[in-house]
């Protein structure tokens, strides 16, 4: 199974980015998406998860109300909608599959792509 993650970059306080992540390989559709970051200097924090069904969960408050996980299961693909990006979210950012949404234990994990944001 590989995750290849895109949509980083360098935006503004205020702005908004969308992150992609397409799982390919020997995925299957049943398992869990989700993302997570990791700011330098602090541990990988869990963002969000999707199960193959819809069902969601948020992981850190920080980003309750501001950060939007969601997948298109046709294209194995699972999004990162973020809104008014704060400078504290910069980060890499990685998605990860594993067997439940809250991704426990992520089997697999994709590269990174890493999202700046200026004040």
């Amino acid at each position: 199974v590989q995750l290849q993650a895109s949509g980083g970059g360098l935006v503004q306080a205020g702005d908004s980015l969308r992150l992609s992540c397409a799982a390919s390989g020997r995925f299957h559709s049943s398992y869990a998406l989700g993302w997570f970051r990791q700011a330098s200097g602090k541990p990988r924090e869990f963002l969000g998860g999707i199960s193959w069904r819809g069902t969601s969960t948020y992981g850190a408050d920080s980003v309750k109300g501001r950060f939007t996980v969601s997948r298109d299961n046709a294209k194995n693909t699972v999004y990162l909608q973020m809104n008014n990006l704060r400078p504290e979210d910069t980060a890499v950012y990685s998605c990860a599959a594993g067997a439940d949404y809250r991704l426990i234990s992520p089997r697999y994990w994709g590269q990174g792509t890493r999202v700046t944001v200026s004040s």
